[in-house]
């Protein structure tokens, strides 16, 4: 059945991500806020085996980055949509080239959605806590970043650094009053996803995973100040859920979220978790024997190989689902990484999580989803 011309219609671009995914799923729940919900699932590549193709109604391909490519596979849903939801972006190790990149393909988005029969009313756009701390992987910046005092609240003003995400906010303004939108700032997201860019989760599995495989320990490598130190995470279903809630609340509008999960924790507190979940030996953090990841990891593709062989996992390439150089430096902030979630709470968004239950839900979630090993006891 056709929606009616008052019904929901949502256009989730980056579906296959870690929010993505959730959204989708949240979008179709039978109480969903603003629902009935029709629901296009918009990614760059084609839908991995392990989507469920239940939770879209319709799957789109194409490339942001062309505007010709992105005004032919949007323009037949145009008069439809009436609610974007952009979980997506594109990486590069110079931000300049990221704010061209990810501003363009907003931007085509967007062109392509507000035509003369657009019935597009509100954007959602996901960023997060760089927004507070500047361009970290940005290898000419990040060693000369002077940072905002955590906790980080959605009032602080800008840091003078090139950014994406000032650039993405920047045009979601351009556009008022034709549209609504909302920001929605994470910190490191914990979902279920081979798709996703910066994927905290599957990486530290992938590298507790080969550790088991070959008998490596799984050290923390990290320092003794982020182990013994406050960080948090964001739950992708809390998330989802704070994408929703703003996108149909009159007075979350043209305003922009920090989303934790409401918790913080000590890495050497989630070191424990980790190894108890992936069946690995808990080693103590010890600062004199500190190690580089990346050059660990260089050269264990094909240990992921026969571990994906040996316990029929969905094939995946170890250096496209892992962000080991992100990792490490996320692990070496000379800062608590912890957002206020205040704001959210006064204007009526109570989400949250708990950070270690929500570790041990998403792991379930991978090895259900045949991308990272179960081990039997």
């Amino acid at each position: 059945m056709e929606p009616q011309p008052e019904a929901s219609v949502a256009l989730v671009v980056g579906v296959t991500g870690l929010t993505g995914l959730s959204l989708a799923e949240a979008l179709k729940q039978p109480n969903c806020l603003g629902g009935p919900w029709k629901v296009y699932g918009a990614a760059r590549g084609p839908r991995p085996g392990w989507f469920p193709p239940s939770i879209v109604d319709h799957f789109i391909t194409f490339d942001a980055v062309d505007s010709s490519d992105t005004r032919t596979k949007l323009s037949p849903i145009a008069h439809e949509v009436t609610h974007l939801f952009w979980v997506t972006f594109q990486i590069h190790p110079d931000e300049e080239a990221n704010t061209i990149v990810n501003k363009t393909m907003l931007l085509n988005v967007l062109t392509a959605l507000k035509s003369s029969s657009s019935s597009l009313i509100h954007v959602t756009v996901q960023t997060g806590t760089k927004h507070y701390i500047g361009p970290i992987f940005d290898p000419a910046r990040s060693t000369q970043l002077i940072c905002h005092e955590p906790p980080f609240h959605e009032n602080m003003p800008r840091l003078p650094y090139p950014n994406f995400y000032y650039a993405l906010e920047d045009l979601l303004q351009s556009y008022a009053p034709s549209l609504t939108y909302s920001v929605h700032r994470s910190s490191i997201i914990i979902g279920a996803s081979s798709r996703s860019v910066h994927n905290t989760l599957l990486t530290l599995a992938t590298y507790a995973a080969i550790c088991r495989h070959v008998g490596l320990a799984f050290r923390y490598p990290g320092t003794k100040y982020t182990w013994e130190h406050f960080c948090d995470m964001t739950d992708a279903g809390v998330l989802a859920q704070q994408h929703v809630w703003s996108a149909v609340t009159p007075r979350a509008k043209n305003q922009a979220f920090n989303c934790t999960n409401g918790d913080v924790f000590a890495w050497k507190s989630v070191w424990k978790l980790l190894s108890e979940l992936f069946d690995v030996e808990f080693v103590a953090f010890d600062e004199r024997q500190e190690f580089d990841l990346m050059e660990l990891m260089r050269d264990k593709g094909s240990v992921w190989e026969e571990i994906v062989e040996k316990y029929g996992l969905y094939n995946t390439k170890l250096e496209e689902i892992t962000c080991y150089e992100a990792l490490q430096t996320v692990l070496h902030f000379e800062f608590q990484l912890v957002s206020s979630m205040n704001k959210s709470r006064e204007y009526g968004f109570w989400g949250h999580a708990d950070t270690f239950q929500s570790i041990r839900f998403w792991v379930q979630k991978l090895r259900q989803m045949k991308i990272i090993p179960s081990y039997e006891h």
